[in-house]
């Protein structure tokens, strides 16, 4: 019953996350040879400044499929729809709507209930990252490319741990806010920060929460980002663990 209610309360959420998840993969994957087209253009772009620079590594990371992929997929369409949607998918307190009545009623506790709904969300959130990315492999040869099944596993771990943080986040202020907007907008202003923050520290950008979605310390030197893997994965269980402490607490 706790499951099933807790796949209910998001199933919405879920199935729109992974339709626009695949035709993002689907878009970037076709789309290939029409953006190969376009390169011959590049040499006649002023590329002068800053912005010119930018575009300059933009455009010979594109000259390679891999470098195509993860520029447009993991870096760009993954990372800020991940972002979205592990925000969505964690906000709303399954004890704090109106049917709050009858939860509290069911043969569970407040732990177990928080408990169900954090894991449910997390397997819809492991889905949305791991679908698209195995479309990646699947789809390339229809544009006569190859992708490694081994890539996109690790490029969908990499998404899959740092969304957890987001999704965390928003779990853990669904425990302090009785609504939904309060913790949506409030777990996006702090991406939104996280965000601005790495774009004005670039250097070290690939070792921050970003940076580890897309994941550019594989994509640039083949390593696994263990550290950044390990550090989400501490901050999501030590929020979604202060999530469950302060709905045990809660007076309802």
């Amino acid at each position: 019953m706790v499951w099933y209610k807790s796949w209910l309360e998001t199933r919405w959420r879920f199935l729109i996350g992974l339709a626009l998840v695949i035709l993002s993969a689907c878009a970037s994957v076709l789309y290939y040879p029409e953006v190969m087209k376009l390169m011959p253009l590049a040499g006649t772009l002023d590329t002068g400044g800053p912005l010119g620079q930018l575009i300059r590594e933009q455009m010979e990371l594109m000259r390679e499929y891999r470098g195509y992929v993860w520029l447009q997929l993991y870096r760009q369409n993954l990372t800020q729809m991940g972002t979205l949607f592990a925000v969505v998918l964690g906000s709303g307190s399954p004890l704090a709507s109106r049917a709050a009545l009858f939860t509290l009623s069911l043969p569970a506790s407040r732990n177990r209930v928080l408990g169900t709904r954090a894991a449910a969300g997390l397997g819809e959130l492991f889905v949305l990252a791991f679908v698209p990315s195995l479309l990646v492999p699947l789809l390339s040869p229809a544009v006569g490319q190859s992708y490694g099944v081994g890539s996109a596993l690790v490029h969908a771990t990499c998404l899959f741990f740092a969304c957890a943080a987001f999704f965390s986040l928003a779990v853990l202020l669904s425990s302090v806010f009785a609504d939904v907007w309060r913790p949506l907008l409030i777990a996006l202003f702090v991406a939104g920060v996280l965000n601005v923050c790495e774009q004005a520290f670039r250097g070290l950008s690939r070792y921050a929460i970003f940076g580890l979605m897309n994941g550019e310390i594989y994509f640039r030197t083949g390593s696994l980002p263990w550290a950044g893997l390990l550090v989400s994965a501490v901050a999501s269980g030590a929020m979604l663990y202060g999530a469950t402490v302060r709905t045990a607490r809660r007076d309802f």
